[in-house]
């Protein structure tokens, strides 16, 4: 049975809807139907069939690398491929998945350095203002400062979901499908107050999504996104994403005392490793400070 990419282009968006109804986050189906789209243009410059088989993944993988993709880039194509590969046997839409056990791209353990505090500060200074886009600015970087969320589950907070009173918010659907409540400060809960009190002119207050754009628009991860790195630029921070801010408020956390399964539950993380990949950084920095703590010199 011959694929065509017409074909492939059709069967994706079956696809995309079995994904949707199994309530996969929209981030997801982003990821999924990137790695299958590229995967369709790659196969059409370099005249080849879309064949969901070892050898086309691996040369398309390995052109990816070979091109200067990420390896994270690459993994999280490949993995689209696979999951799609695995739903067309499933669907009788091809005899057998071909990929079944197909090894992802090593991962370099690469590390990403936290923001420094002279950094976090000149970050917040850049929202300073009473307009409604350096107060949701604020708000969004003091509260991913503090939670750890990731940029998508902020994207997706509810104006009932946050209770300034407790200091906390709801991440309704986190990655995995799990939602759980993160705390903020009161420095934070301001910034949210402050916030709030100003969207409550904006066209589309009366629903229930926590952040809106200006000029009466939506906001969606694009708009955080250029909002985040608009102030970054304002900082001079340099290689600046908002994910950063994630490894960030992990590092903050440990560094301040925190315990591990504190962060976990935060985070949102069910692996202890995540702790290590995210802190890497400041792991060296942290076990200095302990180690000055325990005193080993006194013999």
């Amino acid at each position: 049975m011959v694929v065509t990419p017409d074909d492939l282009r059709v069967l994706l968006e079956s696809w995309l809807l079995h994904l949707r109804a199994e309530r996969k986050s929209p981030q997801t189906l982003k990821s999924y139907g990137d790695g299958v789209r590229r995967f369709l243009a790659w196969c059409e410059q370099n005249d080849t069939p879309p064949v969901l088989d070892r050898p086309t993944v691996n040369a398309f993988v390995a052109d990816l690398l070979e091109s200067g993709a990420e390896a994270a880039t690459a993994r999280a194509r490949q993995l689209s491929l696979r999951r799609l590969s695995a739903w067309l046997a499933e669907e009788g839409e091809i005899p057998g998945d071909e990929l079944v056990a197909l090894k992802p791209p090593r991962l370099d353990a690469k590390v990403v350095d936290p923001l420094t505090t002279d950094q976090l500060q000149a970050l917040l200074a850049a929202c300073t203002g009473k307009e409604f886009r350096e107060r949701r600015d604020e708000a969004i970087i003091r509260l991913m400062l503090e939670s750890g969320a990731r940029a998508s589950e902020v994207v997706e907070m509810t104006l009932s979901g946050v209770d300034l009173r407790a200091g906390s918010a709801l991440i309704t659907r986190g990655k995995g499908g799990k939602g759980r409540r993160v705390p903020f400060s009161a420095q934070a809960g301001r910034a949210l107050d402050r916030y709030v009190r100003l969207r409550r002119s904006h066209r589309l207050a009366g629903t229930d999504t926590l952040w809106l754009g200006e000029r009466g628009k939506g906001f969606t991860y694009q708009g955080l996104y250029r909002a985040l790195q608009y102030r970054a630029g304002l900082a001079g921070i340099s290689g600046f994403h908002p994910h950063r801010l994630r490894h960030t408020a992990a590092s903050r956390w440990l560094a301040a005392g925190g315990s591990e399964g504190g962060l976990m539950a935060v985070a949102g993380w069910s692996r202890r490793d995540m702790i290590d990949r995210y802190t890497r950084a400041t792991a060296s920095d942290r076990a200095a400070e302990e180690a000055r703590s325990l005193n080993l010199g006194d013999l």
